[in-house]
């Protein structure tokens, strides 16, 4: 019995002039912004705002007093501030009486603070999410932005309340303070986005945070002034203590709200917070993106 003829080889199509094939499809990683596939992100906004309202909905639920603790929380430890700092170690407020002094810095520290928490735990909070469906994984860290501005709100009116007690004037100054909030914003996007990715793999993570969180509050002008720090800390030692890029957006917030005094240093110290800020974030980001495809098999 003869055996049935093979098939012929089938031919490669001629190349063009160039040597390219229209053929074949050339697939290539991408680069640049399309790395970070913000469409996608778009495309994926109602479960964005879905994940927002559900962290909103689920986090005072069950509790006596609800959203009063967004309140609470910073008064509170401005309380316990102007105890231990302003009348124990009686540390100067720039003529601003303390608890106002305080608690105007502990806002602006709080959005940072609940911004790199809320963040930094993100994926871990979602695992079963994250194993079973697909969607961007960009999502969950963006989806806890709404709820920590949500909270900043609100104590943003009782800081207002507070000014009204104790007198203070509206300021200029203060059409500035989106400015200085959008470079706290960023600074906390940017590391909770690089944390949130080591924590998946590295445990260890989720309990150094909040060690080097409170390190950090105690290293950035809250509980005193800029130019009180700048004051008692020798000049060979204030390079290394601006390094810290909180330095310059705290202190202009609470400069911009009650206008105390800027010290010379603080525009390069605003230059360099910009910069920072925007450098973390797109280092976040892409870091982010880089350690993604690892997540659903390690979680």
């Amino acid at each position: 019995m003869e055996s049935a003829p093979m098939n012929p080889p089938t031919t490669l199509p001629a190349a063009d002039k160039t040597g390219a094939s229209s053929a074949y499809l050339k697939i290539v990683p991408p680069s640049g912004l399309a790395t970070l596939n913000l469409r996608d992100v778009w495309r994926f906004r109602d479960l964005l705002l879905a994940l927002a309202g559900r962290d909103v909905k689920l986090r005072y639920k069950q509790t006596a007093l609800g959203v009063i603790w967004v309140v609470l929380q910073p008064l509170m430890a401005a309380g316990v501030f102007s105890f231990v700092f302003g009348r124990v170690a009686q540390l100067p407020s720039d003529g601003i009486p303390y608890f106002l002094f305080s608690y105007t810095g502990l806002l602006a520290w709080n959005l940072f603070a609940n911004t790199l928490t809320k963040t930094s735990g993100c994926l871990i909070g979602n695992s079963q999410l994250i194993s079973k469906i697909f969607f961007p994984r960009l999502v969950l860290p963006l989806s806890s932005v709404p709820s920590v501005l949500i909270d900043f709100a609100v104590a943003a009116g009782m800081l207002a309340v507070l000014m009204i007690t104790y007198h203070r004037p509206l300021l200029p100054s203060m059409f500035l303070l989106p400015v200085w909030l959008a470079m706290v914003l960023a600074m906390a996007l940017g590391v909770g986005l690089i944390t949130a990715a080591l924590t998946v793999t590295y445990r260890d993570v989720q309990y150094i945070l909040p060690v080097l969180i409170q390190i950090l509050l105690y290293a950035s002008p809250i509980a005193y002034g800029l130019t009180y720090a700048l004051q008692r800390v020798p000049e060979s030692e204030q390079r290394l203590y601006l390094l810290n890029p909180l330095v310059g957006p705290l202190e202009a917030f609470r400069s911009s709200l009650l206008g105390t005094p800027w010290p010379p240093q603080m525009p390069m110290a605003l230059l360099y917070s910009a910069v920072a800020s925007v450098l973390m974030l797109v280092i976040g980001a892409y870091s982010f993106k880089k350690m993604e495809r690892q997540f659903a098999d390690v979680i």
